[in-house]
């Protein structure tokens, strides 16, 4: 199987509280045709739960990980930081490629993205035809141009 056709069995997540930006986001992937499942979590907490497996999605297959998160900063119950370090210190999710994506113009929350590993930092443009080519350009980026190790299992 040639790694276009196996990059679509996998997934990205997208943890973003403005709906608006999620709907632009998904219009966006949508213009371009990715085929992969974007799940969409609306806070920090909803995030780490998607990924370890908790609250709602205690039934969902471990296995399954996103090969990329796209985080906001700005989020309620619990901040696109604090969310970084939680997934940095997990063994099944420290490897995943994680891009900040944000409006934050703030320089500390730049410094303190990559002192916690996120391995891009993006500020959203606010023009909306060059927020959807900085949403196609990642999209192929990281869900067809980069290679990732396989993740630990749970």
């Amino acid at each position: 199987m040639s790694k276009t056709n196996q990059m679509e069995n996998f997934s990205l997540m997208l943890v973003e509280d403005n709906q608006d930006d999620i709907e632009l986001t998904l219009r966006a992937f949508s213009k371009y045709n990715f085929k992969n499942e974007i799940i969409v979590a609306h806070d920090g907490v909803e995030a780490l739960d998607y990924l370890f497996c908790d609250g709602k999605y205690a039934e969902r297959d471990s296995d399954n990980m996103p090969i990329v998160i796209m985080l906001d900063i700005k989020l309620p119950k619990l901040d696109g930081i604090e969310t970084l370090k939680a997934i940095r210190a997990d063994e099944r999710t420290k490897l995943i490629p994680v891009v900040m994506l944000t409006t934050s113009n703030e320089e500390q929350d730049m410094i303190d993205s990559y002192n916690l590993g996120a391995n891009s930092f993006v500020r959203k443009p606010v023009d909306f035809v060059q927020f959807q080519e900085a949403i196609r350009q990642l999209g192929l980026y990281w869900m067809l141009l980069n290679e990732l190790p396989t993740l630990p299992k749970k």
